[in-house]
């Protein structure tokens, strides 16, 4: 039987190849714009007169979303060799659609604990993710598999949307009619990827039981060693990216959401051009260098972080964007190497684990701030001390915590 990851064949349709690339890319963007839904309005639900929210329930309120669309990349990545990708992407958004009206509905009554329930199923759109690694494996041959999953990565760039246009849109159309415009846009994009996207040539279903996938890739050291730094690079990338405009607000009294939003917009941006760019520089030096050079840098913005740069003059842009660019790279490189070590059979399942611990990582650094928070000094010190010796534990075991492998002498015989 010929698995969903194994290596495209050679002649495949070039054409055909970048149009699902766009689709499913186009597809994860709008349902990562959908997950991140809540957060750039989390200010909004804090307000006196919605839900008066302190710091604890705002930072749960933001991370819940974030843990289903974590745990659900497990589920998501064992059952997209089965049903292909086309089918998955589909399902995926349809489902998605009514649980963004419902964020509406719990908004609209002023309801934290509904909006929590709410918010737990929203996080189904985040699963997306796990479809879209297999899908492109079985679409692209190994050599070009760090181009496929950086641009596909790029999609993480659905934050950016909702941190730019969410807050604009209540501002122009009402709370209720943003959410309505989320819901449609996801129907829409759901019966394009019905009516476009089309599974690889080389694809059949994998129709092996699920939990012998997962049993199996749990039994592989790449499924540990990559999910502990996607944790680290892409679980970054979702804490700053959710919590951004809450923490502008409580360190630089940035208080109005679209000005925050815009900041967020553009931290999330900087990540998404540098997704494609970690792939790519993975496919030519190698993933552990790219890994290494993401966390070691992490490590020094955040030191740089914690001293308060000033927002006037530029230096706290300046931080946010290398930090962003640091993790995106990172987030880049870690799914590049994902796709060259894991053995063919088990992608999805270990793409969907990784992508997991890589949502966790999200999801926990939330609360953490949230509840590690000094009020009086408007600080985020010890959270951000948390970052930087998580961020430097993850850059050392990229350089010394995992065996070499063959292609990696190779590649570096070549270069020599």
């Amino acid at each position: 039987m010929t698995t969903p990851d194994q290596a495209a064949p050679a002649g495949i349709d070039r054409a055909a190849q970048t149009r699902n690339l766009i689709l499913a890319t186009a597809a994860f963007t709008i349902s990562f714009w959908a997950w991140n839904l809540i957060a750039p309005l989390a200010k909004f639900y804090a307000d006196s007169d919605q839900m008066a929210l302190g710091a604890t329930q705002r930072s749960v309120l933001i991370a819940v979303p974030i843990l289903v669309g974590s745990l659900g990349r497990i589920v998501v990545g064992v059952l997209t060799p089965r049903f292909g990708g086309r089918i998955m992407f589909t399902v995926l958004l349809l489902i998605s659609a009514p649980f963004v009206v419902l964020v509406a509905v719990a908004g609209s009554l002023k309801s934290y604990p509904m909006m929590i329930v709410i918010g737990f199923f929203l996080g189904i759109a985040g699963t997306s993710f796990a479809a879209g690694i297999p899908f492109l494996n079985s679409w692209y041959e190994a050599s070009r598999r760090g181009f496929a999953t950086g641009v596909f990565g790029a999609g993480m760039g659905g934050t950016a949307l909702s941190a730019f246009f969410t807050p604009r849109f209540q501002e122009w159309f009402g709370y209720v009619t943003t959410h309505l415009i989320i819901a449609v846009a996801l129907v829409v994009m759901a019966a394009v990827c019905w009516s476009m996207m089309r599974d690889a040539p080389a694809w059949t279903p994998n129709t092996e039981p699920a939990v012998p996938k997962l049993l199996s890739a749990l039994k592989l050291p790449i499924t540990w060693q990559m999910s502990f730094l996607y944790a680290a690079a892409f679980g970054g990338f979702v804490a700053f990216s959710t919590y951004l405009p809450t923490y502008l607000n409580d360190v630089y009294a940035i208080a109005d959401l679209t000005s925050a939003g815009a900041r967020t917009a553009g931290f999330a941006i900087a990540a998404v051009i540098a997704r494609p760019l970690g792939g790519a520089l993975s496919d030519k030096f190698g993933p552990r260098v790219i890994t290494a050079i993401s966390c070691g840098g992490a490590a020094l913005l955040a030191v740089w972080m914690i001293t308060k740069p000033s927002m006037g003059s530029g230096l706290a842009a300046t931080d946010f964007i290398l930090m962003a660019v640091m993790m995106g790279m990172g987030s880049g490189s870690v799914f590049a190497w994902v796709a060259v070590a894991s053995p063919p059979a088990r992608v999805g399942a270990v793409t969907g684990l990784v992508g997991a611990a890589g949502g966790l990582g999200g999801f926990f650094p939330p609360l953490v701030m949230g509840a590690t928070y000094n009020a009086a000094e408007h600080s985020y010190t010890i959270g951000l001390a948390l970052l930087v010796a998580f961020a430097a534990v993850a850059c050392l075991f990229t350089l010394f915590g995992i065996p070499r492998s063959a292609d990696e002498d190779d590649r570096e015989g070549v270069r020599s």
